[in-house]
């Protein structure tokens, strides 16, 4: 079994990151796609009130009601969508979320379509679960996004499951309503066909029409598994909570599979939870505001980099250069061969830490998060600069 899977390549990065500064190497991490903010005052506080009121006990296993109701009146007030407490739930983070709903629906023998670029860890469940997974390519060309007319194409009598996400990680693409609508008009030829829609960058969107879910089409909304959770929005990472929305048979089914797994989340957590998602979201907005100022620095930055090639995000935190024309080049007896090669090269030379663009099924291509303070940032391009130069 564990042959069929690897170890995630953001979490190899921060840790060999982890092993030079052990050492006394000043690292700065470009790897992880974590928020340097702290979680908000008022999310803390709540979580104190949970401590002091003892929720210190087990959990339901789909998650307190009150959470449940907070996302039910969090995507009625953000997204304009009804769902019922039924059709939630809760837990350990947005990754068990999708890791839930996989292993639910695939088998061997069933296909689940990644468009890539993707989060490194779709694939890998995917193979832990058991089924197929048929790629779907896109390029910079094409702002990393497929058209309905690719769908098409890739699905088969055993395709089961599709999973993307808006905002991307790591691309940065954010689809519209227009093409969102488009892909919806595939699914809806192909009714045995789940669509997971990882919207876990919902809030870190540049865009003028701000983010768009594809559970917005009616004509196949019970089969979206919407899948969100507070790690990013709402620099919680270390609190673990994601959830889904969905039709209640696909929730009693994560439901079962979580019951044998983990049970219910986290009791503080959860009830920080609520407070996250009703009270306004002045310090998410805030928040976001910085990302977009680093965002429009680290693109001034990259652009000094003749050799590399990078399209503008318009969500998320992360840029994600074509970096190709440095394959074939050295410095001394080092050899750049490929992406990882590249990123080894950062990470030991300039002591930047970056993911090479192969875990992410873009083997072209490196991903620099810009969730870091625009003074460390300023200094791992400084650093690259110099290195990167010394390439031929």
């Amino acid at each position: 079994m564990l042959s069929r899977f690897n170890e995630p390549e953001t979490l190899k990065m921060a840790r060999l990151g982890r092993a030079l500064r052990e050492r006394g190497i000043d690292v700065i991490d470009l790897s992880l796609g974590e928020p340097d903010f702290n979680t908000p005052l008022h999310i803390k506080e709540a979580a104190k009130k949970a401590i002091d009121e003892n929720y210190s006990h087990y959990t339901p296993v789909p998650g307190f009601l009150e959470t449940r109701k907070a996302v039910v009146e969090k995507l009625k007030r953000d997204n304009h969508l009804d769902y019922t407490t039924d059709q939630i739930v809760i837990s350990t983070g947005a990754k068990q979320s999708i890791a839930n709903v996989m292993l639910a629906l695939l088998e061997p023998g069933k296909e689940i379509i990644i468009p890539r670029p993707y989060w490194v860890s779709y694939s890998e469940i995917a193979k832990v679960a058991g089924g197929e997974v048929v790629y779907l390519s896109t390029g910079a060309e094409q702002n990393y996004k497929i058209t309905p007319e690719e769908l098409e194409k890739a699905i088969t009598p055993k395709t089961k499951l599709f999973i993307f996400s808006s905002p991307c990680n790591p691309s940065g693409a954010v689809y519209s309503k227009d093409e969102l609508a488009g892909l919806a008009a595939i699914f809806e030829k192909h009714p045995d066909i789940y669509i997971i829609s990882d919207e876990i960058y919902e809030y870190i969107n540049y865009t003028s029409e701000g983010h768009q879910s594809i559970a917005q089409f009616d004509t196949i909304k019970d089969r979206v598994i919407l899948v969100n959770g507070l790690s990013k929005g709402f620099a919680m990472t270390g609190w673990r909570i994601g959830y889904i929305a969905a039709n209640t048979e696909i929730c009693k089914a994560c439901e079962k599979i979580q019951g044998q797994f983990t049970s219910g989340t986290n009791a503080i957590a959860q009830r920080a939870t609520i407070t996250a998602l009703t009270d306004p979201l002045d310090a998410t907005y805030e928040m976001v505001k910085q990302f977009e100022v680093r965002k429009k620095r680290v693109m001034e930055l990259i652009r000094e980099f003749p050799f590399m090639d990078c399209t503008e995000p318009k969500g998320a935190f992360y840029i994600f250069p074509e970096v190709s024309k440095y394959f074939g080049m050295k410095n001394g007896d080092t050899y750049i061969n490929d992406s990882t090669d590249l990123c080894m090269y950062l990470l030991n030379e300039a002591h930047v830490s970056s993911v090479a663009g192969t875990a992410f099924g873009a083997p072209g291509n490196i991903r620099f998060s810009f969730a870091n303070n625009l003074p460390n940032i300023e200094e791992a391009f400084k650093r690259m600069k110099a290195q990167l130069e010394k390439l031929s």
